[in-house]
C-alpha cells in the first residue's frame, strides 16, 4: 500500500486526499491533485451557495466530502471499467472517483434537476472526459453495471437490493455506512442480507487518521 506523502502538514486540504488515496492503495499525480483542488473550490464557490451542500460544509469539504469519496476506491483492486454513482448529488463520490480512476467511465445519476444543472457546470469547470451525467430514478435503471457507488443516497437495504439487480457477475458495489464510532449496529445484519441474496459483503473501517474521524464502508462483491 502506498505511503502518504509527508511534504504537506497533516490536516491541510490536499493532504486529506493523499491519505485517502493511500488508504485505497493509490498515489495521486500532481494533475489529479490539481483537479481535486479545482473541484473543492467549485464546491465552496458554487455548490454550497446553490444548496448542493450544507452552508457549514465549506470548512470540511476536503475531509468530509472529497477524501471520504476517495476512500470508496478501496473497493476495487484494479480500476473498474465503469461505475454508476447512484444519488450523486453534486458529484460525490463520483467526481473524485473519476479523477482517481481516469480510465473508468463514471455515470453520475440523480433525480434532481437543480443538481443535474450543477453537475453540468462542474463538468465544464473540471473538463473531465470520463463522466456522464444522467437524470433519473435509480429504481428505474434497467442496465447491468460493472461497479456501483452509494454515498448516503438511499437506505442500505435498498442499496443491497439494487446491487443484487444491477451488478454484473464479478463486480463490486461500495456503500457508505457511517462516519461515527463504533461500527454501525446494523452492519452485520446488512452483511447477512447481502449473503441471502448471494452477494459476498464485508464491512471495512477507514482508520481515524485518514479522515480525522471514523468511517465505515460496506463492500459488496458478486
Amino acid at each position: 500500500m502506498t505511503t502518504p506523502r509527508s511534504d504537506v502538514p497533516r490536516g491541510t486540504s490536499v493532504e486529506y486526499a493523499r491519505r485517502a488515496a493511500a488508504y485505497a492503495g493509490l498515489a495521486l499525480s500532481s494533475d489529479q491533485e490539481s483537479q481535486l483542488s479545482r473541484y473543492a473550490e467549485w464546491l465552496v464557490s458554487e455548490a454550497i451557495p446553490a444548496g448542493g451542500l450544507g452552508p457549514r460544509e465549506g470548512d470540511r469539504v476536503w475531509q468530509r466530502h472529497i477524501a471520504d469519496s476517495i476512500t470508496f476506491a478501496a473497493g476495487w483492486q484494479t480500476p473498474p471499467g465503469e461505475i454508476l454513482d447512484i444519488g450523486t448529488g453534486v458529484g460525490l463520490p463520483g467526481i473524485p472517483l473519476a479523477i482517481v480512476f481516469p480510465e473508468t467511465a463514471v455515470t453520475l445519476l440523480d433525480r434532481g434537476g437543480r443538481r443535474i444543472r450543477l453537475l453540468h457546470r462542474a463538468s465544464r469547470v473540471l473538463g473531465l472526459s470520463n463522466i456522464v451525467i444522467a437524470q433519473g430514478d435509480a429504481f428505474a435503471v434497467a442496465d447491468e453495471w460493472g461497479g456501483l457507488a452509494f454515498r448516503g443516497s438511499i437506505p442500505p437495504p435498498e442499496a443491497i437490493g439494487l446491487s443484487n439487480r444491477l451488478l454484473v457477475p464479478g463486480s463490486t458495489a461500495v456503500l457508505g455506512l457511517s462516519r461515527r464510532e463504533p461500527e454501525p449496529d446494523r452492519a452485520r445484519d446488512l452483511v447477512s442480507l447481502a449473503a441471502a441474496l448471494g452477494i459476498e459483503a464485508d464491512v471495512r473501517s477507514v482508520p481515524e487518521e485518514v479522515l480525522d474521524g471514523p468511517s465505515w464502508l460496506l463492500m459488496m462483491h458478486t
